[in-house]
């Protein structure tokens, strides 16, 4: 019985949602490293300074994100795929898809930035220097994400039009913007190591710092989980105030006052879920009423990476995921890259 008991205890443990969570976010975070070294190694081949040639790996474009939601707008105008960075575009629909049924599992399961902003966090705090902010403070923190994602959307949205988009993702730049970001951060000159220092700073003393307060797709992203129909409920009756549940929020919301957590910084996580001791006060729930039906807790990670690989299977099946640019086009595409500007 003792054996049983002990058995019992331990695969609870690995259920748990933050077990779970850290279990995803390192799969995909030794993942990302594959594709990175890959990708250094293909953008040595363009460059000219490597002979072997390494095929593009197409994920890579999950960080061009700006060049993906012009594509989409296209896709809405004309009907038209992008063919220059067809994963970007296939990423950024499926980001938005599981925002709208997942709440923002791409943010707290998938997202190399948010993985790191966990590490940040916990050595922040077990250096003694993570701070609290208050409500006011908050807001502060989470606004300028929103003033990026409103710039972004005005040049993108509201002044580019079809003709616009198109004549820039055909441009040179448009093709090569994945190295030149590489690059980027390859060659950082004194203002890149002074924001990079600013950012692990930032992240340590006040957690998920830069997903909080500056990332643009997580504001976007934000905005369509709130009409998420998944979100987690408290009951008020059983809740005791002891607020574990808002003390283990990575994103401080203060989920203790709350009756749904469905407001734009709520990543998915369960971390409230987890340490609430309380049977049943906080709860999964599919709907937006006080009687909607429970869902199991691991719903959220596995939704998540399952959606993925189903995007994956339709980008396959459909060819919406790997460009067939020939070599040689690449090859001559990067030629003097240091030189192409931003059109």
């Amino acid at each position: 019985m003792r054996t049983f008991s002990k058995k019992t205890v331990a695969v609870s443990r690995f259920l748990r949602p933050s077990f779970v969570q850290r279990g995803v976010q390192y799969f995909f975070l030794v993942m990302y490293v594959y594709i990175g070294a890959r990708f250094y190694l293909y953008a040595q081949w363009a460059m000219g300074n490597r002979a072997e040639y390494t095929a593009r790996p197409p994920a890579t474009e999950a960080f061009l994100p700006i060049s993906a939601l012009m594509a989409a707008k296209r896709l809405l105008l004309t009907g038209q795929y992008d063919q220059i960075h067809p994963a970007g575009l296939t990423i950024f629909l499926f980001a938005i898809t599981s925002a709208l049924f997942l709440r923002k599992g791409f943010c707290g399961y998938l997202c190399p930035i948010g993985t790191i902003s966990m590490f940040l966090a916990r050595l922040g705090k077990r250096l003694g220097i993570s701070r609290r902010p208050g409500k006011i403070a908050s807001a502060i923190l989470s606004a300028p994400k929103y003033f990026l994602l409103l710039f972004f959307a005005y040049i993108v949205l509201y002044k580019m039009g079809a003709p616009e988009i198109d004549a820039f993702l055909r441009t040179r730049y448009n093709m090569v913007a994945d190295t030149k970001m590489l690059l980027f951060f390859l060659h950082p000159g004194a203002p890149l190591l002074t924001a990079l220092a600013v950012l692990l700073l930032g992240g340590m003393v006040f957690p998920a710092f830069w997903c909080r307060g500056l990332c643009p797709y997580g504001a976007l992203l934000g905005l369509f989980s709130w009409l998420s129909p998944v979100a987690v409920r408290r009951d008020e009756d059983s809740c005791t105030t002891c607020r574990r549940c808002t003390h283990a929020c990575p994103s401080r919301i203060v989920v203790h006052e709350k009756k749904r957590i469905s407001g734009p910084e709520c990543l998915g996580c369960l971390a409230c879920v987890d340490v609430c001791p309380e049977k049943d006060c906080l709860t999964l729930r599919l709907g937006y009423t006080k009687k909607s039906p429970h869902l199991p807790n691991l719903i959220l990670a596995l939704g998540t990476v399952l959606l993925l690989c189903l995007f994956l299977a339709w980008a396959h099946v459909t060819d919406k995921w790997q460009n067939h640019i020939p070599p040689e086009i690449l090859k001559l595409n990067h030629a003097n890259i240091e030189q192409i500007q931003h059109p």
